[in-house]
């Protein structure tokens, strides 16, 4: 059996671009101060586990120019590697676009399930298949997004029925990871999965468990593959989980998304910087400059005053306003005002939620005598004492004094009635 040599690779993974025209400036903002310091970092190369775009763009709009300028600033410095993201986010054939472009190293697009091989040397430097032999730094298993066609074809099943198939078959090819990994770290090289989708139990940005049956991957089937290092995309907060197993660390991290998109989004923004060796896998986080969501939240109509004093340190925030109100009173919420106060912020959402008035017909309650109405409306609204409150009506039907009758109730509260004093 071979030596098993000591090599450490240090990898730059982002995720979740999402780069639109609504995006455009806390995307590139972010992912390019993240390959910024990707290159300060002097990283081996770098991966991109999808969603680099937010919809379906036009090749000239502004976003597609920007997002291909920061690819090539980073394959310039080190080859890239591509996965396929959630195809309502990166539609088929986008990233082979984006490999396109002409830059001192490879860009290598992922979108079926394959592994690469990163090769070094003089004459050529970048990511080729990994058909089991080979020299290489790093060995990376790509598991993009799988369309419910290739599944099907897969499994030999109807298209409508691929979705219940797609975790089994997902675990199936994790698992047929594991040998091919246990060779490689004989041989001293360290390997990580790719992939882009959900991990049963994991943590939305908005801090929600991820816990429904449809999410396919699992973390015992990301630990089966036997790779050092597992990176992910898809879901936008950073998390992570470890393993260890007999001579190596496992890690799993989804690296988060690479800005802050939507309001309510918990914890920092990150890039991770990857660390791999024949012993295992560590992760270094790296802070965005993602930007600053403030949510205001009020129960009953804004309190100006409150967003007045609050004004200036939400100067370049942007702030969400969420208020609910009777729906009587709906007409008094001033939004220009709100807006005129919160000027110097870089964006004002104003949520109202309005509560409006639940109405029960009772039939025949019209002909009724006061005392049976106050019956009925006890009945249809579920309020009880109703021998008690028909007691009152009565006293004050008699012309019964209604400070007195106040009085008499509040002494009945304070004072235990004389049957109850009696067996005591």
């Amino acid at each position: 059996m071979p030596e098993r040599t000591r090599m450490t690779i240090r990898i730059a993974h982002m995720s979740d671009l999402h780069y639109c025209a609504e995006n455009l400036a806390e995307a590139d903002r972010c992912f390019s101060r993240a390959v910024t310091d990707a290159i300060l970092e002097g990283v081996d190369c770098a991966i991109i586990t999808g969603d680099s775009s937010d919809h379906a763009l036009d090749a000239h709009t502004p976003s597609v120019r920007a997002l291909a300028a920061e690819i090539k600033r980073l394959a310039d410095h080190c080859p890239v590697l591509m996965l396929q993201g959630t195809f309502s986010h990166e539609p088929p054939g986008f990233l082979k676009m984006l490999a396109m472009v002409g830059a001192r190293h490879p860009i290598t697009v992922a979108d079926r399930i394959s592994s690469f091989g990163l090769l070094t040397g003089q004459t050529r430097y970048g990511f080729v298949p990994f058909k089991g032999e080979g020299d290489f730094q790093v060995v990376l298993h790509c598991l993009p997004t799988l369309n419910k066609a290739d599944i099907a074809s897969l499994v030999e099943a109807k298209v409508d029925e691929a979705a219940s198939q797609a975790r089994e078959i997902v675990s199936q090819v994790l698992h047929s990871w594991g040998p091919v990994n246990a060779n490689l770290r004989e041989r001293g090289i360290p390997s990580m999965v790719l992939s882009h989708g959900t991990v049963f139990n994991s943590i939305s940005e908005h801090g929600v468990p991820m816990a429904g049956t449809d999410h396919e991957l699992g973390l015992g089937s990301l630990f089966a593959a036997g790779a050092h290092g597992v990176a992910l995309g898809h879901i936008h907060k950073h998390q992570s989980w470890h393993q260890v197993t007999p001579g190596f660390q496992q890690l799993v991290a989804y690296a988060g998304s690479i800005g802050r998109f939507h309001h309510g989004e918990q914890g920092d923004k990150f890039w991770l910087l990857w660390s791999l060796s024949a012993e295992g896998a560590h992760i270094q986080t790296n802070v965005t400059p993602a930007r600053t969501n403030v949510d205001l939240v009020f129960e009953g109509p804004p309190d100006l005053e409150e967003i007045r004093q609050r004004a200036d340190s939400l100067a370049g925030a942007f702030v969400r306003i969420r208020y609910c109100i009777d729906e009587e009173f709906r007409q008094n919420v001033d939004r220009a005002a709100i807006r005129l106060i919160l000027e110097k912020a870089a964006d004002v959402q104003i949520e109202g939620r309005t509560l409006t008035v639940q109405r029960q017909r009772a039939q025949g309650i019209s002909s009724q005598p006061l005392s049976e109405k106050l019956a009925t409306w006890a009945n249809v609204t579920g309020t009880d004492c109703v021998l008690e409150l028909q007691q009152r009506l009565q006293l004050l039907q008699d012309g019964g004094d209604i400070e007195g009758i106040v009085d008499d109730f509040v002494q009945g509260l304070v004072t235990p009635p004389a049957e109850l004093i009696a067996s005591m």
